[in-house]
């Protein structure tokens, strides 16, 4: 059936409205929320969890907006029973959700942490009750802060004990999780935590990223063996938040600049888990020799059962001779819509991207496992939020989306970002991306018109399901 399925409408910019071509997704595919441990789960000196770099990092001076902490966030640690049952509300049917590392093996190797594996087991089998898919990200940015103390991950035993952390959270969890991923957005760990410092650790020093980029990936593909060795049913991905690239012009060296940008931000982080190895221009650009041994591309490059997108705007680059690599430099473009981030607002980039990776990289199975926009919310007396900016985004990305998968795009679930408002890194508790609004001083949660609008979608998409079984 070629008909467009009838959904939620949002005006667009233009005055017209959008229509979300249901038809084109599959009927089993998953409509999920996601979230990340250090964000929302609080409890950061609670039963036998230690620090991570990033609870050193938010706890030095400057480093945060308004020097926020993780160390309450949304209390997901006391509140879980509670958020599942925001799921629910919200018709989710799967659930993107990190463990903590230094909740699981504190001494970032060494022995496991029973009472870390039993509060996920706890939280596993909750959503398991409510028919919710769990999927687990190993990895979403929280590496132990021991670890950080002997070289972190420019450092290969990073890469070493990462997997053996795998291997133990497998094992315990295997049984009822499928869904695996083992790195989120390793990009931002690298390339903002170890070259541009506004992410923890807070390095500037290219060595030390380029280094790190790699163990990163090498974690990766060593962690992938260890979750199929402890829990041979699983389905092991990665997640890698893209961009779209653009010239500021069409001048040679500002197309060049965007070909490095691109080499920054997608193909050094898709090359070389698709076999293809590190970009040789992004090597030349660096000049950094990799800390390459003999079968680490073999390893890196274990063949995916999917591939994760966060997609968030699209980037617009001119050259910058005397910059650091890439020696690009971000050109703001005038009378483009943007989000409360200040970023830009283009949900083409989102189609665009779902085919490259269809196309270029041949990818088999596809998640938008990140999707979502911060925007000032305002509480209405009666207690209701409404934020019409973060529904018409939605709106317009998951129409982009189904564009996609009508084309051939392979794709098997989206993942809005986030469930909760919750500690936005950098940006502290400023910036608001939740399906649910958070307020922090009381803990109250309450659903935004945002998130009553992706409940309607999920409604209309298996309503269509069920007229058409």
């Amino acid at each position: 059936m070629t008909s467009t399925a009838s959904s939620p409408s949002s005006p667009s910019s233009e005055g017209t409205s959008v229509t979300i071509d249901l038809a084109a997704l599959p009927h089993d595919f998953l409509w999920g929320t996601a979230t990340a441990a250090y964000q929302i789960e609080g409890a950061v000196a609670e039963d036998g969890r230690a620090p991570s770099i990033w609870d050193t990092f938010s706890h030095t001076p400057g480093k945060v907006a308004n020097d926020d902490n993780g160390d309450v966030a949304c209390d997901h640690y006391h509140r879980w029973r509670e958020d599942i049952a925001l799921m629910r509300q919200l018709g989710a049917d799967a659930y993107r959700l990190s463990i903590a590392w230094p909740r699981i093996v504190p001494g970032g190797d060494g022995p496991a942490n029973a009472k870390g594996l039993a509060f996920y087991d706890q939280v596993i089998d909750g959503l398991l009750e409510a028919g919710i898919t769990p999927s687990v990200t190993l990895y979403h940015w929280d590496l132990p802060q021991v670890l950080q103390d002997r070289g972190g991950w420019p450092e290969r035993a990073t890469a070493e004990h990462f997997a053996a952390y795998a291997s133990v959270v497998a094992e315990r969890l295997g049984d009822r999780v499928t869904h695996w991923a083992t790195l989120n957005e390793p990009l931002c760990s690298a390339w903002i935590g170890h070259l541009e410092g506004t992410m923890a650790p807070g390095l500037k020093d290219l060595t030390a990223a380029v280094r790190a980029s790699y163990h990163l990936l090498l974690g990766h593909g060593l962690a992938t063996q260890a979750i199929r060795a402890a829990a041979p049913g699983a389905r092991v991905g990665i997640v890698n938040n893209l961009s779209t690239i653009h010239p500021a012009t069409d001048r040679p060296e500002d197309v060049s600049a965007a070909r490095r940008m691109d080499g920054h931000t997608n193909r050094w982080w898709l090359d070389p888990v698709h076999g293809r190895g590190f970009p040789a221009d992004m090597r030349e650009e660096y000049g950094v020799e990799l800390p390459e041994q003999q079968g680490d591309l073999t390893t890196i490059a274990a063949p995916l059962d999917w591939l994760g997108l966060n997609y968030y705007f699209p980037q617009t680059v001119a050259d910058d001779p005397t910059g650091p690599a890439p020696r690009v430099r971000t050109v703001r473009r005038s009378g483009v819509p943007r989000t409360g981030m200040d970023w830009e607002v283009d949900a083409s980039g989102i189609e665009d991207l779902l085919l490259r990776l269809t196309d270029e990289y041949g990818a088999r199975k596809l998640y938008v496992t990140e999707n979502g926009s911060a925007f000032p919310d305002v509480v209405r007396p009666d207690g209701t939020v409404d934020d019409p900016e973060r529904q018409d985004y939605l709106v317009k990305h998951l129409a982009a989306c189904a564009s996609a998968a009508r084309k051939g795009a392979p794709l098997a679930g989206y993942f809005a970002w986030s469930l909760l408002d919750n500690f936005e890194w950098a940006y502290g508790y400023d910036k608001r991306f939740g399906l649910v609004h958070v307020d922090y001083r009381t803990q109250t949660r309450t659903i935004k018109g945002t998130g009553h609008r992706y409940a309607d979608i999920i409604r209309a998409h298996r309503e269509r399901g069920r007229k058409a079984a």
